[in-house]
């Protein structure tokens, strides 16, 4: 496939809470043709088709020949089944988190992608957060890091556990700063409204020796998404919601008694569904792979599973993910 100058050919599959936002701003963006929307509802699909200008689809193997790329916004256990016509072919695609049902869904397409050189990302939005962005170069070597997302009660996701709903967000973040595997993990979860696990705690211990503790809950009053980061003579909170950054570090002086300083810290707002849709755009037309990629999102998924995995094994509530 050889774009040139024209514009990026996109469909968007499944247009459902996820897929709404995906159209309408890849339907806003320069240099992409938004032509197709796919949903096996036929009158969501000729909704959203309407919406944008686009044509309607039921099937997305039906238009696997007909665009460069397309963003998958599908249930978790049909991802492989909707991404592998386009990976086939060399299309680009984008795709929700968690990538996949299971592992060897995820390492499926993944070989795919590989196989045939298409752009393969996954749906990692938080990574593409501007105060996510501009806390990156202030951190190194953290020791401990807290994480709060708790949410309220969704009408979507609950075919799968909060850990994979939620909490693989902060999992994708902390993986992709924190250089070092994971050495052990102790974990709790209970299913509350659904027999899906809807709260859990979990607390990872890097080999590092640095300690991440995780908060994710889908029935709370209340919405709060922050991380905090702690390392040696300073500290990093960031607010993913607001999108507001805060930086404090202890100042030595000589012969003085040392100083803290820092605050605030400006950060250019943006919608980060937005900035991870540009790059993914960018990355189809110059046949790269996108910041959040395939790999990526394996360790992700990788690491929710063994946390899925120790939250089942010390409990009663049955098999995992």
């Amino acid at each position: 496939m050889s774009l040139g100058a024209s514009p990026v050919r996109v469909g968007v599959v499944g247009y459902g809470h996820v897929g709404r936002h995906h159209a309408r701003i890849l339907s806003e963006l320069a240099g992409v043709a938004l032509e197709w929307i796919v949903d096996i509802d036929r009158a969501r699909a000729e909704e959203g088709a309407a919406a944008v200008g686009a044509s309607a689809a039921f099937h997305a193997r039906d238009i696997a020949d007909k665009v460069d790329a397309v963003t998958v916004a599908v249930p978790t256990q049909s991802h492989l089944e909707v991404a592998v016509p386009f990976l086939e072919r060399g299309v680009g695609v984008l795709v929700e988190k968690p990538l996949a049902g299971s592992l060897p869904d995820a390492d499926r397409m993944i070989d795919l992608a590989a196989a045939s050189g298409a752009t393969f990302g996954v749906g990692h939005t938080e990574r593409f957060n501007p105060a996510v962005a501009a806390a990156v170069p202030l951190i190194a070597g953290p020791k401990f890091i807290e994480v709060h997302r708790l949410g309220t009660f969704p009408e979507r996701s609950l075919d799968i556990d909060v850990v994979f709903d939620l909490m693989i967000h902060d999992l994708d973040v902390i993986l992709a700063i924190v250089d070092a595997e994971v050495a052990s993990i102790e974990a709790v979860g209970v299913a509350v409204l659904t027999d899906r696990v809807d709260i859990a705690n979990v607390r990872l211990r890097f080999a590092s020796g640095c300690i991440a503790n995780l908060t994710a809950s889908r029935i709370s009053r209340d919405q709060v998404r922050k991380i905090r980061w702690f390392q040696h003579d300073a500290y990093v909170s960031i607010d993913y919601a607001l999108q507001e950054l805060e930086h404090w570090r202890l100042v030595r002086q000589n012969g003085r008694s040392p100083r803290i300083e820092g605050g605030k810290i400006d950060v250019a707002q943006e919608e980060p569904l937005k900035r991870e849709l540009v790059d993914f755009v960018c990355a189809v037309r110059e046949r790269r792979q996108p910041a959040v990629d395939g790999p990526a999102g394996r360790r992700a998924l990788a690491l929710a599973q063994r946390i899925a995995d120790e939250i089942y094994r010390e409990s009663a509530l049955g098999s995992g993910l």
